[in-house]
């Protein structure tokens, strides 16, 4: 999938959870939704990503998100 489309709809999903008054809910509700709705292939496309461009354009909340429950992004096919 193209990488600027995974950022976009990345950053969406964060738009809606940086509403949320508790940051550690939005983060693990930004990881649980990428793990629940994204299939293995998008995620870990995102994770190269961010690992090659250290999350250049993916918003903050989000990557905070990444970084902070990896674990649970990760496949199982990976792990």
């Amino acid at each position: 999938m193209d990488m600027h489309n995974l950022i976009h709809m990345a950053n969406q999903i964060g738009s809606f959870f940086e509403a949320m008054p508790e940051q550690d809910e939005a983060l693990k509700g930004i990881a649980s939704h990428l793990q629940h709705f994204w299939e293995p292939r998008m995620r870990s496309q995102l994770l190269e990503y961010v690992d090659a461009e250290n999350g250049k354009d993916i918003a903050p909340l989000v990557l905070s998100a990444i970084r902070a429950h990896r674990n649970m992004l990760v496949s199982q096919k990976q792990a």
